[in-house]
């Protein structure tokens, strides 16, 4: 004889429409309203019933929407300008930032030099292929007039 012990509480099985629902919950108003555009651009009589369960269910007029939050994030970016209220902390907060700045101002100077090294290269090579050239037509000109034969131009 065995002996059965759930580890798990049992979870009931959602529809899918349940499981449409909280996800289309979990995007947020937006994730609705082109739901229901694409009901009625598809089936307009799909677009009408989300449309009424939308009203209905109070969806369309709630006060919670995305837009709460990315509110939500831009507080967050802002914490970490304004001081943590310990001293230590704080001052081992701005030495890292300022340490940060120098690094990335140094790293942009040596961004700068190697452009800098790249392009004089390429203007060295320009010059010398160019020299190169005119060092070609001087001989074929030289050529030319040993030979007798009237200058090319």
């Amino acid at each position: 004889m065995t002996s059965f012990t759930p580890t798990a509480p049992h979870t009931p099985v959602q529809g899918w429409f349940s499981r449409s629902e909280a996800w289309l919950d979990s995007k947020g108003k937006g994730a609705w309203i082109a739901v229901m555009v694409l009901g009625f651009v598809f089936f307009w009589p799909v677009g009408l019933a989300l449309l009424f369960y939308m009203i209905w269910s109070k969806r369309m007029f709630s006060k919670f929407s995305c837009s709460h939050k990315s509110k939500t994030w831009a507080r967050h970016g802002f914490s970490a300008m304004k001081p943590s209220g310990n001293s230590a902390f704080d001052a081992y907060k701005a030495d890292t930032l300022r340490r940060l700045e120098q690094e990335q101002h140094d790293f942009e100077a040596f961004l700068e030099r190697l452009r800098d090294a790249k392009d004089k290269a390429e203007f060295d090579q320009f010059m010398d292929d160019r020299a190169r050239t005119a060092d070609h037509g001087d001989d074929a000109e030289d050529e030319d007039e040993a030979s007798g034969e009237p200058k090319r131009r």
